[in-house]
């Protein structure tokens, strides 16, 4: 991977508590994992920072590289790769999401 391309991508995991790498936006996520892991987030009222992918592929693969992870979305929280959607998803109906946030420091709107 481009070291410049490996760069902005800490750049924005370490300028973020929580980053999603997705493809799509926030607002219109363009595939269904990317929008679970969105319905997740929002449900449970996490602030976070969309990255489309889809609008840069240098970043699309780039991340891949990154977390050494071949799907996308991906979640970082304070700079730590959590993981795509299955886990995200697997995580938020065990409680174990909540849970993991708090322990992280991050404000849940709808704790």
């Amino acid at each position: 991977m481009d070291q410049a391309i490996s760069d902005r991508i800490r750049g924005e995991v370490e300028a973020n508590d929580v980053v999603l790498f997705m493809k799509g936006t926030p607002v219109f996520p363009q595939c269904g994992f990317s929008n679970t892991v969105v319905q997740v987030l929002t449900y449970l009222g996490v602030q976070f920072k969309g990255i489309n992918v889809l609008e840069d592929d240098t970043i699309r693969e780039g991340i891949k590289a990154y977390s050494d992870w071949p799907t996308i979305p991906q979640l970082y929280v304070k700079g730590e790769f959590v993981g795509g959607c299955d886990i995200i998803r697997e995580m938020f109906e065990n409680g174990e999401l909540r849970e993991y946030l708090a322990s992280k420091d991050i404000a849940l709107e709808n704790a």
